[in-house]
């Protein structure tokens, strides 16, 4: 289904908008974008993205292994060791995840400015609006 068809009425959606949540999530991209150096341990992971709870880091790892996108490899050892990398398609993911996240810090003075622009001219507009509601 491609993306122009998409329901945004939040009632059947695709699974291909799944994915895309999955994947475009808070965690989802930051898991993703620090799996394309090397594989991690739970613990190892949560430091290097730092401030995510466990709670939180657990299940986005579960998601992503569930579409295939993050491996988890558990050895019988004591104490247990489970390391986390990703799959092929994950690593397709991660590559398209972080060349958006380049962009953005390549651009973020642009979104900074327009952010100001607006601010400014949303100012303006509420001032005059104001204005014009004590005159009536």
């Amino acid at each position: 289904m491609p993306v122009s068809q998409w329901r945004g009425d939040g009632e059947a959606m695709c699974p291909q908008r799944l994915v895309l949540e999955h994947v475009t999530s808070r965690w989802g991209v930051l898991v993703l974008i620090q799996l394309l150096d090397r594989p991690y341990r739970f613990s190892e992971l949560r430091r290097a993205i730092g401030r995510v709870s466990e709670k939180m880091l657990t299940q986005t790892l579960q998601t992503l292994e569930r579409d295939g996108l993050v491996h988890r490899d558990a050895k019988p050892v004591i104490p247990p060791r489970v390391d986390y990398s990703l799959t092929e398609l994950g690593r397709e993911a991660a590559e398209q995840v972080r060349a958006l996240a380049q962009w953005t810090e390549q651009r973020m003075a642009d979104v900074l400015g327009a952010r100001q622009a607006y601010d400014e001219r949303r100012r303006a507009y509420d001032e005059a609006r104001d204005i014009q509601s004590r005159a009536s």
